[in-house]
């Protein structure tokens, strides 16, 4: 597909080097694509983003700890990619593989930076899902995610499943979060429990709507995975470190006799009590969820694909960005699987009800799906 018959262009983190930064995005463009719209991912690549993913990271100062939390980030990253470099550049191959195969067009103008973006051809731009508006993620609240910048030809900017990380923001962003809502002709957001914080800018309505990965069937994120060489396994992937997760794989192993293989984006110690792979990509990471016997995470997207392939699974509380873990939980009447301190592991096997899980999904999906395919043909008009 020439990219100047596109009609739609999604502004979101496919940049990132983050497993379920890639999949929402191809999530979205694929559901939207089912549905005869003609939609292609923006190439909007700053180095706020991808810096973090270098070999010496770099992630702006930002917030109270700027300076001291950028430096922490660069030497300890840069230390464990010095300790295993072989492993830092599969991950980095990986990672690309399945950005350039299923998610950018190579001849699309890359930018670096907000001005860039003006000589795009979209007349609609949707801006999410993901933590677009999550200033710690973005080093403060960023224009491009809000299409709050100049383009001759944009004539509609919706915001599908965007997140806030959590339920609000601080009050220090209330001025410059209202006045970037100002850009935009529809909302709706991943969390339903932010929709009452938006309200307080947003004058339209604001809708809840579920993360664009369960746009798909399991079947077709079958079609793009990359299953890995092991079978018989119990896996982690842990977005932070969480010593209750570790203990309850641990424990989990010695009760069922199955291996833990953690994904992990930095090399383990020495004495790591588990096996690791650090070089996964996105089609890997789909590979060693589907085929897994048990997963235990604290990740948003490890927990909606465990949903999606109807696994076995805990889900762990995030100390930062946990609302939109519990929304996804709550929306599919699995709030049992999430994990407190005083949780008992062996609920991990306690039979669902998949059928109503389906059930459950299938009508969250139709209220997404009505939502972005409205707005987005609104914008083709």
């Amino acid at each position: 597909m020439n990219r100047n018959d596109l009609d739609v262009g999604i502004l979101t983190f496919h940049c990132s080097d983050n497993f379920g930064a890639m999949l929402q995005a191809y999530g979205l463009r694929q559901a939207l694509h089912s549905h005869g719209i003609r939609a292609g991912i923006v190439r909007y690549e700053p180095p706020f983003l991808t810096g973090r993913h270098w070999f010496a990271p770099y992630v702006p100062p930002h917030g109270n700890r700027g300076y001291r939390r950028s430096a922490a980030i660069l030497c300890f990253h840069t230390l464990a990619h010095l300790r295993a470099p072989r492993e830092f550049f599969l991950r980095r191959q990986n990672m690309r593989r399945f950005r350039m195969k299923y998610l950018v067009d190579k001849a699309s103008p890359r930018s670096l930076f907000l001005p860039g973006l003006w000589r795009l051809s979209f007349r609609c731009y949707i801006v999410g899902s993901d933590q677009i508006w999550n200033p710690e993620i973005t080093c403060g609240l960023r224009k491009a995610y809000f299409g709050a910048f100049k383009n001759k030809r944009k004539e509609r900017v919706v915001a599908y499943a965007a997140s806030l990380g959590g339920t609000n923001l601080p009050s220090q962003y209330d001025r410059t979060f209202s006045n970037l809502l100002r850009h935009l002709d529809a909302v709706s957001v991943r969390e339903e429990g932010a929709t009452s914080y938006i309200r307080r800018f947003w004058k339209g309505d604001v809708t809840a709507v579920l993360d664009p990965v369960f746009l798909l069937g399991s079947g077709e994120w079958e079609k793009i995975e990359i299953p890995p060489a092991r079978e018989k396994y119990i896996l982690v992937s842990c977005t932070e470190r969480n010593p209750s997760l570790l203990r309850c794989a641990r424990e989990l192993s010695q009760r069922t006799g199955l291996p833990v293989v953690e994904l992990r984006d930095t090399p383990p110690e020495a004495d790591a009590p588990f096996s690791a792979d650090c070089t996964a990509g996105p089609a890997e990471f789909l590979g060693y969820v589907r085929r897994a016997d048990y997963v235990l995470s604290n990740s948003f997207h490890a927990a909606a694909f465990s949903i999606i392939f109807e696994k076995r699974f805990l889900a762990f509380a995030h100390s930062s960005f946990n609302a939109r873990l519990q929304s996804v939980l709550r929306i599919h009447g699995l709030e049992g699987r999430l994990c407190t301190g005083d949780t008992d592991p062996a609920v991990i096997d306690t039979p669902v009800d998949w059928e109503a899980v389906r059930e459950r999904t299938r009508s969250a999906v139709e209220k997404s799906e009505a939502f972005l395919f409205q707005n987005a043909a609104e914008g083709m008009q």
